[in-house]
């Protein structure tokens, strides 16, 4: 049999392989997988540096399908390539708790790289992992060790390159020139509401060029020849690259062209119709052996490489064992206790001492700003900015770019081997926080550092005076926020994240300078909630909570009633999340369930408090939009002061005991 016959045997087998899944369950996107297929084997069969048996090798080469909807394509190369997905796995497709989701699922699914769906992520996810892939091939690679040599593909539709993210992560990678990433772009003029054209025209070339990639074309996108020679000649430029495949979407099939065959199943009659267009009279799930043995011998080919990896890194570990220790340390060193330099000053400030120290102590650690790192104070003084010439550099530069800086700080985290960190104002978490709800899904450890975290910021006004956010981000499952009140806190919160690898941290932080307050806690912060000044008695009128710059207040509030003859306990909650896993004991030692008059303190919106100060008690917050003023003018106008703290206790206690 020709090469040419059983390379169109292959694609006909995941072309299949997907339509049957999709019509067993139902539902699904049957047009990509019809059109994509020549281009997902073309690259799977000749560049894909992979091994089924090691799906998680830290130098295979990265595959993400940005454009998710595809699924089904993905789930049939997995199994056809030896990956643990079986025939039995792909006939539960998009069913409940199946390996085979309705969008790749990161870990759920082995040779699935990156959870993909929300279109334009995953092209922002491949782009740090190209950047993870060059930043340590610098640390690492030594003469005669290629430990970190691989490429990152990405498949991409129209409606990726469309979201607003895809131009800014493709800006970015062209200016840190990134030469080992490859996107393929299914071209096939068609959106689901209709014809490309009714929503734009974009020349893509000049788009390209303008964002210093370099531009392919392939004009059929069944020439596995062309595709071969192009995706080959893309990985031999010294900037990322996009190839852009003309296809038909649902290619084959009677709808074949139309928005039609985009996302509901074919339905009996054009499966059928199908089925004769491809001469494939196999059943459903059907694969010959032929056909299997043909992809066994793929896969067997790709072994050697993998093998003379492994020798490469054993004899590395031998002659560098330093740097084999730091490649392989997961643990995120942080310092056990704070500079007495520090006192009383902004939070942001204590952080950046808090993070010059792990950045000296942690050589994976880095991270940058959306061009904010002056005000944010997240830079890291030991290092230079991460660039083509200077890949080693700690400090990435983002830009205004805060979507496209939070998906790539996925990518960078699901890439492996380092820790990493982003930072703008608090105000603009609002543009992040699809991807920041994309990595809590994926339990990935990035660490947002957020400042200028309340109407303190008073001039700059509303816009940038953030209410809703903390609510917001708390709201979004696997999201541990810390909102720590002093330098102590700020420790302990670094100390909490170091710890929590599995979902990523939010670090709120304050521009103006805060006082450090008597028996702060580091440690406590990891139990997110503690009573950091005692009442008088055992038996308290109530309980004061605050969390952030507010602490200060409520201990303030707790002297002036305390001269008003109301004895009360001040609890500080750096973190909701950390509070509510700790057990029913330790919570009723923090809010005893007897004591009912409860006033929480915070600078935001007050949405969530009543969890924890119930029915007879008060939450002083913030439901409306801040003003324009000098500091200490707004929080007076929105009544954060120790006086207004105090009536407000005061009436609740009387209303709760009358």
């Amino acid at each position: 049999m020709s090469f040419s016959v059983m390379n169109q045997k292959a694609i006909n087998a995941i072309r299949f392989l997907s339509i049957d899944m999709i019509q067993k369950a139902n539902s699904g996107h049957p047009g990509l997988p019809l059109g994509a297929a020549p281009m997902a084997y073309a690259l799977w069969k000749n560049e894909m540096k992979v091994n089924p048996h090691d799906p998680e090798w830290m130098n295979r080469d990265r595959f993400v399908l940005s454009a998710g909807h595809g699924s089904s394509m993905l789930y049939a190369m997995l199994h056809l390539m030896e990956f643990d997905v079986s025939i039995d796995d792909l006939k539960q497709f998009r069913q409940l708790d199946s390996k085979t989701p309705g969008h790749p699922e990161w870990q759920e699914t082995a040779g699935v790289d990156a959870s993909t769906g929300p279109l334009g992520q995953g092209l922002g996810m491949a782009v740090g992992m190209a950047m993870a892939e060059k930043h340590l091939a610098k640390l690492y690679n030594r003469p005669g060790y290629e430990i970190f040599d691989h490429y990152t593909y990405a498949l991409v539709g129209d409606g990726d390159l469309m979201e607003g993210l895809s131009h800014e992560v493709m800006g970015i990678a062209g200016d840190k020139r990134l030469d080992k990433l490859v996107v393929l772009f299914d071209s096939n003029d068609v959106t689901l509401d209709g014809a490309l054209n009714l929503s734009t025209n974009e020349a893509l070339k000049q788009r390209c060029q303008a964002d210093n990639w370099d531009y392919f074309l392939v004009k059929d996108g069944n020439d596995l020849d062309a595709l071969r020679e192009t995706i080959m000649a893309a990985k031999q430029t010294d900037r990322p690259a996009m190839i852009e495949v003309k296809t038909v979407i649902g290619y084959g099939s009677p709808q074949q062209g139309t928005n039609r065959v985009h996302g509901s199943a074919l339905g009996a009659a054009n499966v059928q119709a199908t089925r004769e267009f491809y001469n494939w009279d196999a059943q459903p799930f059907e694969i010959s052996d032929e056909i299997y043995d043909y992809f066994h011998k793929i896969v067997s080919s790709k072994e050697s490489v993998y093998e003379q990896w492994q020798d490469q890194l054993e004899a590395y570990q031998q002659e560098y064992p330093d740097l084999y220790r730091k490649l392989t340390q997961n643990d995120l060193i942080v310092p056990n206790k704070i500079d007495t330099n520090l006192s009383n000053q902004a939070t942001r400030v204590t952080n950046h001492a808090v993070m010059q120290e792990i950045s000296a102590n942690n050589f994976n650690f880095w991270g940058g700003s959306a061009d904010l790192s002056s005000s944010n104070k997240t830079h890291l003084a030991d290092s230079k900015a991460f660039t083509d010439l200077n890949p080693e550099g700690k400090n990435i530069y983002y830009g205004v770019r805060e979507f496209g800086m939070a998906a790539i700080a996925n990518g960078i985290a699901l890439h492996g081997h380092t820790r990493t960190f982003v930072s703008t104002f608090f105000a603009f978490s609002d543009y992040m926080k699809a991807a920041i709800r994309l990595a809590a899904i994926q339990k990935l450890p990035v660490v947002y550092i957020y400042t200028h975290d309340s109407l303190a910021v008073g001039e700059d006004g509303p816009t940038h005076e953030p209410i809703e956010q903390l609510s917001a981000l708390r709201a979004i499952p696997n999201v541990t926020v810390y909102r720590p009140a002093d330098a102590q806190e700020v420790l302990g919160s670094w100390q909490s994240i170091a710890r929590n690898t599995e979902g990523p941290s939010v670090l709120v932080l304050t521009r103006q300078d805060v006082p450090d307050l008597k028996n702060s806690q580091a440690q406590a912060v990891q139990q997110g909630a503690y009573t950091i000044a005692k009442s008088k008695t055992d038996d308290p009128d109530g309980i004061l909570i605050g969390t952030g710059s507010e602490v200060q207040l409520v201990l303030a509030a707790q002297q002036k009633l305390l001269t008003e003859g109301y004895d009360v306990k001040v609890v500080s909650m750096p973190s909701m999340e950390l509070f509510d896993a700790q057990s029913l004991d330790y919570q009723e030692t923090v809010l005893p369930k007897k004591i009912v008059t409860r006033v929480s303190v915070e600078m935001g919106a007050t949405f969530g408090w009543g969890k924890y100060t119930g029915l007879g008690g008060v939450n002083v917050g913030v439901d409306r939009f801040g003003l324009s003023g000098k500091a200490e003018q707004v929080l007076k106008y929105f009544n954060f002061t120790a006086e207004y703290i105090v009536q407000q206790f005061i009436q609740a206690f009387q209303n709760n005991n009358r």
